[in-house]
């Protein structure tokens, strides 16, 4: 099971594990996968604090996603502070998006953050804001792997990474995109079908595969969306990927930062409940269909801005519901792939690797079966 990509990287199992917790990153890497911790929601301080807690709880070694888009509102202005970008681009957003996002959370009895608790609105969903978290993650040498989740990433960027001994690459949901990773230098590329959670294209996981393993030759691929069980990861190494990129499963385990009520919409959804939507991020994201999907995609209602300008009003939604799990459940954001119809119990990340690692020998056993 272990391929070429495990071997550049150190790890055992060709399992890459996307999440926003660092509890369920630490525990992937140590089952022998690789945790992926995701740093969009961070600052540059928290995820420093993140980091540090990953390099104290991880024996190997792990990895980071940014969020530097190809294309934003507000790509190209120079010499801004992101407290400066956030302000510049707050003035592009209309009141009135603000106004019916507020109502619609009113309207669901969900309860506004306490007085003081203050959040950035933009995140790190621009050059200007993710420059810091990259200034960050060279400070920490166990982060063997950057990954960026938006389009190729730019060229300083690519350059700095790889200078400093660690791999970086980049999602892609098309042929073309996956060419221009190449193009690029990148050293690996995401190639997630339309199942998977997220940011996603409209081509599926089986369509998209092996076209994108054909077209960019010895350029390493991981294949991402939908996939569940051992088998899958079978058929993905089968056509040529170097491995798997998980995300959706991590939202169901013990050790996700996932609130109970939450939690609870995961396990109970099935493959059907889900859509993508701009209705929180800006642009296709695949997520649980909900009251706030659904309001955003009325004829009589404001169109979902471009990114980053949909999540600076979407924003308080998302903190709301984190806190207010049990008021924000038929509006809270819940971003997962079509393989939540397989998320249906709780288990340790430790035994979600297990369990990929013995279906998949099931599967190559079954297949050698066949061959006699």
């Amino acid at each position: 099971m272990r391929t070429e990509f495990c071997e550049q990287l150190g790890i055992e199992f060709p399992i890459f594990a996307f999440t926003h917790c660092r509890d369920v990153a630490a525990a992937v890497s140590n089952a022998g996968g690789l945790g992926v911790l995701g740093a969009v929601g961070f600052t540059a301080e928290q995820l420093e604090v993140e980091l540090s807690w990953l390099d104290e709880h991880v024996n190997g070694v792990y990895g980071v996603d940014l969020v530097i888009p190809s294309k934003y509102e507000g790509k190209g202005v120079e010499g801004l502070s992101p407290e400066e970008l956030e302000a510049q681009l707050a003035q592009m957003v209309p009141q009135g998006h603000r106004d019916f996002a507020a109502k619609l959370l009113a309207d669901h009895g969900v309860p506004a953050l306490p007085d003081g608790e203050h959040h950035n609105e933009l995140l790190g969903w621009t050059a200007t804001t993710a420059a810091p978290q990259v200034e960050v993650i060279l400070r920490h040498p166990k982060a063997k792997l950057v990954a960026n989740a938006l389009g190729t990433p730019p060229a300083d960027v690519v350059e700095r990474i790889q200078q400093s001994g660690r791999v970086i690459g980049a999602l892609c949901g098309s042929v073309k995109h996956a060419l221009n990773h190449k193009a690029a230098g990148l050293d690996f590329a995401v190639c997630q079908g339309t199942e998977g959670g997220g940011h996603c294209g409209e081509v599926s996981s089986l369509v998209l595969w092996p076209q994108v393993i054909d077209a960019v030759g010895d350029m390493p691929v991981l294949a991402a969306g939908g996939i569940g069980n051992g088998a899958q990861i079978a058929s993905a190494l089968a056509m040529g990927a170097a491995g798997a990129w998980t995300g959706s499963l991590w939202l169901t385990v013990e050790e996700a930062n996932v609130p109970p009520a939450q939690m609870s919409t995961y396990l109970s959804a099935s493959s059907n409940d889900t859509v993508r939507s701009r209705a929180w991020t800006g642009k296709p994201c695949r997520m649980l269909r909900n009251d706030w999907t659904d309001a955003w995609e009325a004829d009589d209602t404001p169109n979902p801005l471009p990114m980053p300008l949909q999540m600076m009003v979407a924003l308080d939604g998302v903190k709301r519901g984190h806190r207010y799990p049990e008021a924000a459940k038929d509006v809270n954001f819940n971003p997962v792939g079509q393989v939540v119809g397989m998320m249906n119990r709780i288990e340790r990340s430790a035994d979600v690797v297990n369990r990929l690692v013995s279906e998949y020998v099931t599967a190559c056993d079954r297949l050698t079966k066949l061959n006699g």
